[in-house]
């Protein structure tokens, strides 16, 4: 991580722990907004905007599926790094789908993006990183926030009118929206990165109950708000999609497959059959870099299989 805008150790998958040996998330730092105005001092406009991203990271993946779905293709560039966490956390390089370095500064590694930024940066340097091509600076670095902003900022330029945040579901979208984050999206990471037994347990109950709330819920509509895609989906397929090449095994959240779920295989088929959002996932990626970490995979061997129930 970087302290005072220098890098300090070795990148850590564990990031912080509480005093019971559970998983606890970074808080990003970056939270400037953009909207159609600029009131914010970030104003929606056409290729000012940058997208830095890994295909392994479920958070950087849904700020890809936003863009995709809301037709941002043309106004917000992308660079991907390489899959593999170095001992300077993610860097640009030569492996098959990444970039080779950042594209305006020739930076190897994301971390660099950072103390551009912010010189004395303090933290972990994530992605995915919203960054401003016109003043050379980060403007966020937090999905959620991305993904808001991705979904209304910029409609006044490509006149694309789907809304995945419907008003008039807005506050069940909310809860919605954080009991998959609590249970599913870092419920994964709180069992694969806890460090007692209690904790490990804990989350893993809980993933696999919030699994069973969800696929009942989609027994009775497309989407988890209705027939409409919704924010919300969105937020749970990033996690579905890798669940069965990485989080069942790796991470030890090995009761079911999400194939042997009949409505939530069910509902990641219908997303992936949604124009451009297959190109949004690249599983190649996704193993690789889950398997990189040699904290879970000492070994770094990276399993063919599985076969999966969807095709991806």
């Amino acid at each position: 991580m970087l302290v005072d805008g220098k890098w300090t150790k070795s990148w850590d998958p564990y990031q912080k722990t509480s005093n019971d040996g559970s998983f606890v998330r970074q808080i990003s730092s970056f939270r400037h907004w953009i909207t159609p105005t600029g009131d914010t001092g970030f104003v929606a406009e056409k290729d000012r905007y940058h997208l830095f991203v890994s295909y392994v990271c479920p958070w950087a993946c849904r700020t890809l599926m936003v863009r995709r779905l809301k037709q941002l293709e043309d106004y917000i560039s992308v660079s991907v790094v390489e899959p593999f966490l170095t001992d300077e956390g993610w860097n640009f390089g030569s492996y098959p789908g990444a970039d080779d370095v950042d594209p305006f500064h020739g930076f190897k590694y994301i971390h660099q993006l950072y103390t551009h930024a912010d010189a004395l940066y303090t933290g972990r340097a994530t992605v995915p990183v919203l960054w401003d091509k016109k003043l050379n600076t980060i403007v966020n670095n937090e999905s959620a926030d991305i993904i808001e902003m991705l979904n209304t900022a910029f409609n006044h330029l490509t006149n694309n009118q789907l809304n995945l945040r419907p008003k008039d579901k807005l506050t069940e979208l909310l809860d919605l929206n954080d009991f998959i984050y609590q249970e599913i999206n870092n419920g994964v990471y709180k069992a694969g990165f806890a460090q007692s037994q209690n904790a490990y347990q804990r989350a893993y109950e809980n993933l696999f109950s919030a699994l069973d709330v969800l696929d009942e819920k989609l027994s009775h509509s497309s989407y988890l708000l209705g027939e409409k895609i919704s924010e919300a989906d969105i937020r749970l397929f990033v996690t579905l999609v890798r669940f069965d090449v990485a989080y069942y095994s790796l991470f030890k959240c090995n009761k079911k497959h999400i194939g042997e779920y009949e409505h939530l295989s069910a509902f990641i088929d219908k997303i992936i059959h949604i124009p451009g959002i297959k190109e949004t996932i690249n599983i190649d990626h996704i193993k690789t870099g889950y398997y990189s970490v040699k904290a879970l995979n000492p070994t770094g061997i990276v399993p063919v299989g599985p076969e999966l129930a969807v095709a991806i």
